[in-house]
């Protein structure tokens, strides 16, 4: 069965290093859908930030505000969910890094802007949460070998994946799988792919979980 049938509009999400780009590719790939691509390394600013977070967080986080809400617009106009889509990131990411990295007048200057968008995003009808250990993050982020991002602390790591786990325990309110992704190596077995395909498939809730250690 296609999980597309049941979830027209997937969303993959986790910290920098879980592999929601990864996944999102090969679920696009294993069912013929739309894949719609966060494309972060257009960011300018992204560079400066990982030497400079203070002094770069504003414009970083307006360029991919701005990016982010173009992106959504564009998903809206397109005839894109006639197979499926799939997507390695969604909007609620940005107020979450806007308020993780922004100093509290620079968060007022953001959410003003944010709220004047008035951005009508499409709310995911399954938004795959990969919950991932920080040292596994750490390890796959040296691993991929992008020169900006070696710049990235162990200390922003557990930080981001902090807001990342308190933002989908307890704020998301649309239907979530939150995987432990600690053991679940996609690329190198397909089995670990299809394991997945099927705990999507059975789904009955808006909130559940996935240990694929437990199965």
């Amino acid at each position: 069965m296609n999980i597309f049938n049941k979830y027209p509009y997937i969303v993959v999400e986790g910290p920098i290093g879980s592999g929601k780009s990864t996944l999102a590719r090969l679920l696009a790939n294993q069912f013929n859908a739309n894949m719609f691509s966060e494309k972060a390394e257009r960011n300018p600013f992204l560079p400066k930030f990982y030497e400079d977070m203070k002094h770069y967080a504003l414009p970083t986080q307006l360029f991919f505000l701005f990016q982010r809400a173009n992106q959504i617009s564009e998903l809206k106009q397109n005839d894109f969910f006639r197979n499926g889509v799939v997507a390695d990131f969604f909007l609620q990411k940005d107020p979450i890094f806007a308020r993780l990295n922004l100093d509290n007048e620079e968060f007022k200057l953001y959410d003003q802007i944010y709220r004047h968008l008035e951005i009508k995003a499409p709310t995911p009808d399954l938004v795959i949460y990969l919950q991932t250990p920080v040292d596994l993050l750490r390890a796959r982020v040296e691993k991929r070998n992008i020169g900006y991002e070696q710049k990235i602390s162990t200390e922003y790591l557990e930080r981001i994946a902090e807001s990342y786990s308190s933002y989908f325990h307890n704020d998301h309110n649309s239907n979530v799988l939150i995987v432990n992704n600690e053991s679940l190596d996609i690329l190198k077995d397909k089995s670990s792919l299809n394991m997945l395909i099927e705990r999507i498939l059975s789904i009955s809730s808006i909130r559940e979980y996935f240990n694929p250690r437990l199965t």
